[in-house]
């Protein structure tokens, strides 16, 4: 009985020009965004990539904020080669100031990074030091006379930890932004091992992976000069902007813009 009724109800589909279909799939779903890694500098922590990291993250990106050792390029660079490890799929590597130094000694050789951000950062070449790429162009920056120094554990020889004189942070670091957020800046501020400065950089990876620069034209850390040098030699896409040496805190949309633009390539 089931089977005929069975019978009858398909051959009514079939005079009625109906017909069983199975379901559609889904067509161009698009492909996964890659993680933003976003990599602090000396004298600064990763609280500074706030406004940066909530705009992405309203935009569907995957974002880490990485706690940078402040220890060297070479040795930084190691940690961060091993955080990525640990990372599955594409990654864009974004780095502020002294983080530009550790991105590309992390990325050399990282089939995973596919493209790298400098903003208002140093993208060294293999040998050449912080201190070195301060002099870029007939760059002078006036920072390292105005930075105390304290010992720290495990020191090697005369290193120390360098830290911003607070007295100068607003006028030095952003001072386009406002005092009560520089003076909390200042107390907050993570020290950078002092020799980092003199330490030479291993491979650059810019050299193989598509670079993106912020270059900060009122910048009192890095040389604008000296910045521009390098993002020229670096052959990468160049956004100038009216900054301080934290474009990240006081432009935070135009950064977003240029590494959604890095992570779109």
């Amino acid at each position: 009985m089931m089977s005929r009724l069975l019978k009858s109800l398909m051959a009514a589909f079939l005079l009625a020009g109906l017909t069983f279909a199975a379901p559609a799939q889904a067509v161009g779903t698009p492909k996964p965004k890659p993680t933003v890694v976003l990599v602090h500098g000396a004298f600064a922590d990763s609280s500074g990539w706030n406004d940066v990291a909530g705009r992405l993250i309203g935009r569907g990106y995957p974002v880490i904020a990485f706690s940078n050792p402040l220890r060297g390029p070479q040795a930084d660079g190691e940690y961060l080669r091993q955080f990525l490890s640990t990372i599955e799929g594409p990654v864009v590597l974004v780095g502020h100031s002294y983080g530009g130094a550790v991105i590309s000694n992390a990325a050399t050789g990282n089939a995973n990074v596919k493209s790298l951000v400098f903003v208002a950062a140093y993208a060294l070449n293999e040998g050449e030091s912080v201190s070195d790429a301060n002099h870029l162009a007939g760059g002078e920056t006036e920072v390292t006379n105005h930075l105390k120094v304290k010992p720290f554990p495990g020191a090697q020889g005369e290193d120390r930890d360098a830290y911003i004189d607070p007295a100068h942070f607003h006028r030095l670091f952003a001072q386009d932004l406002p005092r009560s957020v520089t003076a909390v800046m200042a107390a907050t501020q993570r020290p950078g091992a002092l020799a980092a400065l003199v330490t030479p950089s291993g491979p650059a990876a810019w050299k193989t992976i598509p670079s993106y620069f912020v270059v900060a034209k009122q910048d009192n850390i890095i040389p604008t000069v000296a910045e521009r040098a390098m993002a020229k030699r670096a052959k990468g896409v160049i956004v100038e902007v009216n900054s301080s040496h934290v474009p990240m805190m006081s432009h935070p949309d135009l950064v977003t813009s240029l590494i959604v633009k890095a992570a779109s390539r």
